[in-house]
């Protein structure tokens, strides 16, 4: 069967923004999915996202998204690419700009509107399966995270204000999803002076407590960590 295509004039596509939104609880990478209403997907889980907003830019509409889903702002957000797969929605010609987003598990309170039937923090290693390519978009995300760790101080959006250095080690190593000798890695972060001593120290403790540290910037800064 012969295809028509269709002169610019008459295409009918629209434009989308997901968001791959990652927080760390219980020592385990997480990620927030919203469970879907309408068909073909009713009861499906699928990353939150949506239509852009006539007057808006794709990072207003992922920052819409990110405060709608979990009432934090002040966080960091990258968009991770653009997706665009003529069949990636059933609904039509959708063209989607993914974005992510590192939040901290403290002060995230999750919402979402009557468009869902819930939402909830999901581990990384147990998804279920999701709509459209979203699948695809963790796996790219968790990629792109993971290898950011590496020369970029983008942790600092998952941490509380205030940290342990042993807290630091212990999520980086649950966001990279493997082990790394302590001793060298506090050596090499104290040595690139990008987190620096709070002040304070972990109260309530009956031994030595615990001195807590600061990022120096919360933006993002080029630093060679592993």
């Amino acid at each position: 069967m012969t295809q028509v295509k269709l002169s610019t004039e008459e295409q009918n596509i629209k434009i989308a923004v997901d968001a791959a939104i990652f927080t760390v609880q219980h020592d385990e990478l997480m990620v927030l999915l919203i469970q879907m209403k309408k068909k073909p997907f009713a009861n499906v889980w699928a990353l939150p996202g949506g239509l852009m907003e006539q007057e808006e830019t794709t990072e207003n509409a992922a920052r819409r998204i990110l405060k709608i889903q979990t009432g934090v702002s002040d966080v960091y957000l990258e968009q991770l690419g653009t997706f665009d797969d003529p069949k990636r929605d059933p609904f039509g010609r959708v063209i989607s700009v993914a974005y992510f987003a590192l939040v901290p598990s403290e002060g995230v309170k999750l919402e979402t509107t009557d468009k869902y039937a819930d939402v909830q923090w999901w581990s990384v290693q147990k998804l279920p399966s999701l709509a459209y390519d979203h699948s695809y978009m963790v796996q790219v995300t968790l990629e792109r995270v993971r290898a950011k760790l590496g020369y970029t101080n983008v942790i600092w959006s998952l941490l509380p204000s205030e940290f342990t250095l042993s807290q630091l080690h212990r999520m980086y190593e649950v966001v990279l999803g493997h082990s790394l000798d302590k001793r060298n890695f506090l050596r090499k972060v104290l040595h690139l002076d990008f987190v620096v001593p709070s002040g304070n120290k972990v109260s309530g403790e009956a031994h030595r407590p615990a001195e807590l540290y600061k990022f120096k910037q919360k933006k993002l800064q080029y630093v060679e960590v592993l």
